[in-house]
């Protein structure tokens, strides 16, 4: 079984073993004592406090004292580090207890034949009783990114026969990063524990019972992360599901950049948890950049990487931005099936992996559940629109969506964007009936608008940065507003709609129609009635 690690800095001794208790209490099976903040030097005082925290803990241990060139805040001479080693080693004496494992950088270890000797003596001790036995942890860790030197240093790691336990952890670059370290494991044959740092890690951390990791870490709190990208180990045992991972677990994600904020992540993992699938559903971050080719060829690699890793069984994500004409483009480029609206709109949403029973990747399918939502919430809000007018604010990804979703209820369309050029492109490229504007109101009554701009999303442009999206503008002709916003839920245009007394909705409904529509996809099973409701109103609701 992969245990979970809580890591624990410690800076007061009774804080420290209050937060080990809290850790038992949350579901960890050992805590890591940092004590290299708390540990400036050898002193009786100091010894006798770090003694406290393996004896007086709740859980099985490990003590820490990590380098400051391994990105810990130890600093002092070596000497005093390997003299409180040798102690909690040597903690047999009354109201003492050695920790279950001290960690040591390979650095060190390979640089002090001080510190190994000692060590080693205190791991070897004849007084250590099976259960309460020492053990080494030799260690690798880069905060910058993947080392040049990894396999070298992987191999010195492997020939270490003092470690129990052997441990690689680097910034991750990017997924292939963090591919490469949840193969390590069966590459060492021996307890690994092989951690990718920062948002691109975090799949390392929740798949390591799949990989065989010996442990993975989580904090107890957001803010109590002793590496970037630690989970909180209530996200991991519970909206990852840690426990019930194994090999032949099916991963899904969400693909994007950024992934950090979304949501889908609760939406498919209660799902998956209610219909009792061995699957989990992660954020899967692609980077991209100002250079759309090298996107595209980053998302590629990726994405096929993904597909076509033997041990993974990837069968499936959701695309969000800024990759949905990349997924259409790659999938045409491979010959995967596209239904229509993928075709129509040249961008895409879902990917949909089968696997043959050797686990070989099989028939892969992609399809676009954003436009039929946003068509069916359209259709329920506004009724029958076939010839009316529906007005579409925005130009981008979201706003194609919105004029195929029209279109296909038959509606005329008039595209309004500041930028007229970007506007005029969209309509040659959809075709049909479609009128270009720079602003509102133009004289006609729409029978529906629909925002597709990022104004009045959290964190996006300022509300009034682009007036013609505020009902404002249409004073006297009262249409239906949809907004494609769905954070916050009562955006500025919805709630400006809804105080004149128009029919307003803002893009939940949207998002929740089109992640049931994912599931579908993925799995032939239909998540129950009110499920993806309850699951984000229960997240809204916590503190």
């Amino acid at each position: 079984m992969t245990l979970v690690c809580v890591p624990i800095l410690v800076h007061d001794i009774d804080a420290a073993l209050a937060d080990a208790s809290a850790a038992r209490d949350a579901g960890a099976n050992l805590v890591e004592f940092r004590i290299d903040e708390f540990f400036s030097g050898y002193d009786p005082l100091t010894e006798a406090q770090v003694l406290r925290l393996p004896a007086e803990s709740p859980l099985p241990c490990i003590v820490t004292c990590r380098a400051a060139a391994e990105g810990g805040g130890y600093d002092g001479p070596d000497a005093d580090r390997v003299a409180i080693y040798e102690r909690l080693g040597n903690a047999f004496g009354a109201g003492e207890s050695p920790p279950r494992y001290l960690d040591l950088e390979l650095a060190s270890w390979h640089r002090s034949a001080n510190l190994r000797q000692k060590v080693r003596l205190a791991i070897d001790h004849p007084e250590q009783q099976r259960d309460l036995k020492t053990s080494l942890i030799l260690s690798v860790h880069d905060f910058q990114g993947r080392p040049a030197d990894l396999h070298r240093r992987v191999s010195r790691l492997a020939a270490e026969t003092d470690a129990a336990v052997v441990k690689v952890a680097y910034r991750a670059r990017s997924l292939r990063d963090a591919l490469e370290l949840l193969d390590l494991p069966a590459l060492l044959r021996r307890p690994t524990i092989s951690l990718g740092m920062g948002e691109f890690g975090l799949l390392t951390r929740v798949l390591a019972p799949k990989f065989g990791g010996f442990l993975t870490f989580a904090s107890l709190r957001p803010s109590a992360a002793t590496a970037p990208g630690q989970p909180t180990i209530r996200d991991l045992l519970g909206l990852y599901r840690f426990r019930s991972i194994n090999p032949a677990t099916a991963i899904y994600g969400v693909i994007g950049w950024p992934v950090g904020h979304s949501r889908s992540p609760l939406l498919h993992n209660a799902g998956f948890d209610h219909a009792r699938l061995d699957a989990v559903y992660l954020p899967l971050p692609i980077a991209a950049g100002a250079d759309a080719e090298a996107s595209y060829l980053s998302f590629k690699a990726t994405v096929l990487e993904l597909v076509g890793h033997a041990g993974l069984n990837f069968r499936g994500a959701s695309i969000t931005l800024p990759h949905k004409e990349s997924l259409a483009r790659l999938a045409r480029e491979q010959g995967w099936a596209l239904d229509e609206a993928s075709v129509s709109l040249g961008a895409a949403n879902t990917l949909r992996v089968d696997r043959a029973p050797s686990g070989e990747p099989g028939a892969i399918r992609v399809c676009n559940t954003d436009a039929p939502a946003l068509r069916d919430e359209l259709s329920e809000l506004a009724g029958p629109l076939h010839g009316r007018a529906v007005v579409v604010v925005g130009a981008g990804g979201v706003a194609r969506a919105a004029v195929w979703a029209a279109q296909n209820l038959g509606a005329r369309v008039v595209i309004v964007n500041r930028t007229e050029a970007h506007a005029r492109a969209l309509a040659s490229e959809l075709g049909g009936d479609i009128r270009v504007l720079p602003s509102l109101p133009w004289g006609e009554k729409p029978a529906a608008v629909i925002n597709a701009t990022p104004v009045g999303m959290a964190g996006g442009p300022a509300p009034g940065s682009l007036p013609c999206t505020l009902p404002a503008a249409f004073e006297g002709i009262p249409p239906a507003i949809l907004d494609t916003i769905y954070n916050p839920a009562a955006t500025p245009l919805v709630s400006q709609a809804a105080a004149r007394g128009w029919p307003a909705i803002g893009g939940l409904g949207m998002f929740i129609r089109q992640a049931r529509a994912q599931f579908r996809f993925w799995t032939g099973a239909e998540p129950p009635p009110g499920l993806f409701e309850s699951v984000l109103a229960s997240s809204d609701a916590e503190p």
